[in-house]
């Protein structure tokens, strides 16, 4: 870390990307990690930040993103929503059920650059699994009334409907997650 020296004080500086010597990588200035692609590093920089946005509500400990976040509450909830279909394990994210079956059964799944996967949405506070968002968004209505992710829902839908002259009453379940990375 860059540090200037002022009287009597030190101010630090933020990390800043630097580029590898190997064109197209990007190294931590913090923690040396290369990344391939700078949105990469610039994420990855969150996790120096002292700051952390989203605490976990079983522990306390702090995330910079909610992906993250909800990736660690699975260790404390034990929800394994990917299920290999060839044995009876489960894991808590997309990338170890392709790892074990890659590694124990030999199923290599090859996609397309930028190729998306099937989406599935899950239900933090159960388990439910659906592929599709209006069954997802009704089972958390249901049984979940209190959850989170409704309130996230209904706070977007508020936004949305103060900021389009026209609004749809009925309650859309594609926007329960605005983004991508909500997608696990």
């Amino acid at each position: 870390m860059l540090e200037i020296q002022i009287p009597s004080e030190t101010i630090s500086t933020p990390p800043r990307p630097r580029a590898s010597p190997v064109s197209g990588e990007y190294g931590c200035s913090v923690c040396h990690k290369i990344f391939p692609l700078q949105r990469m590093l610039t994420r990855h920089l969150k996790c120096h930040s002292l700051v952390k946005r989203h605490p976990c509500r079983f522990c306390g400990k702090g995330f910079n993103d909610t992906f993250d976040l909800k990736r660690h509450m699975r260790t404390h909830t034990g929800i394994r929503p990917y299920k290999c279909e060839l044995c009876e394990k489960a894991f808590t994210q997309r990338c170890s059920l392709e790892s074990h079956m890659r590694k124990i059964h030999g199923v290599h799944q090859q996609y397309a650059y930028r190729q998306r996967r099937s989406k599935i949405f899950v239900c933090e506070d159960c388990g439910f699994t659906s592929s599709r968002p209006d069954e997802y968004f009704l089972h958390v209505r249901q049984h979940h009334p209190s959850s989170p992710a409704l309130r996230r829902y209904y706070r977007r839908q508020a936004h949305e409907s103060s900021s389009f002259a026209s609004t749809d009453p009925k309650l859309n379940p594609y926007l329960l997650y605005s983004a991508p990375a909500y997608y696990m």
